[in-house]
């Protein structure tokens, strides 16, 4: 019962409820499941069910059967990534990698350097659509948020909604992030970690976040790719956390 689905509002066993249509057809269509097959459903109160599918044409319900004992899919604490959008589709590959590691949120950024790239509001649906894909496959119980474009300086207006921030920065002072993290992650109970764009962030940028009560962290001796750090600190973190 690998399968896992998405369904709007809180649940209770004993109820029936509907797939969306996007998930009703590849249930039928891909998957080829039919009526009596197995599945998870997550409702929005992040409650995971065993359910049984009903699938009439393209059109899929499930009949929630028991609760799943999902305890511990979702890392702590719970962390933000704040992504100037790159190039090309590099921003598919953060939305999807980043859900897969647990983030619990994700906001587009343009940043000084963020230049001619496509960060309309379509763009912001495909992520949307991406993170819920792949928290499905991950099994998890919620798709992060993605949120509207933000530029910088409203970025950092939301540092004070976070325990701690933390920006990676190719000319910060070179401590290894572990002792960064070491000390303080088992007491965060939410965090942003704000990645730049493939040009990098500005002096002046940075400067701004760090008044604002950002921490400039490196990511070690080589300059990694803007789709490469955050997924990075994701991992350092949860490893420091002991969830990997």
């Amino acid at each position: 019962m690998r399968d896992r689905f998405f369904v709007e509002g809180v649940h209770a066993v004993g109820e029936r409820v509907a797939l969306a249509a996007d998930d009703a057809r590849k249930i039928a269509t891909v998957l080829r499941k039919r009526s009596g097959d197995r599945a998870q459903i997550v409702d929005s109160g992040g409650t995971a069910y065993a359910a049984t599918l009903e699938v009439t044409g393209r059109a899929v319900t499930a009949a929630l059967d028991a609760v799943i004992d999902a305890d511990g899919v979702e890392p702590s604490p719970a962390i933000t990534i704040a992504q100037a959008v790159p190039k090309g589709q590099k921003m598919d590959l953060v939305v999807e990698k980043a859900t897969e590691l647990g983030v619990h949120a994700i906001v587009p950024v343009r940043s000084a350097r963020v230049i001619g790239h496509d960060t309309s509001a379509a763009k912001v649906e495909r992520w949307r659509r991406i993170a819920r894909s792949a928290a499905q496959q991950s099994g998890r119980t919620r798709v992060p948020a993605v949120a509207d474009m933000l530029d910088w300086d409203a970025l950092l207006r939301t540092f004070s909604a976070y325990d701690r921030v933390y920006v990676p920065w190719e000319v910060a002072e070179p401590r290894p992030l572990r002792e960064v993290l070491e000390p303080e992650i088992a007491t965060l109970r939410s965090l942003l970690v704000a990645v730049g764009p493939e040009g990098g962030l500005s002096h002046d940028e940075v400067t701004r976040a760090a008044a604002a009560g950002a921490v400039p962290v490196s990511l070690g001796r080589r300059i990694l790719r803007t789709e490469t750090a955050a997924l990075v600190v994701l991992a350092a973190i949860l490893y420091a956390r002991g969830e990997l």
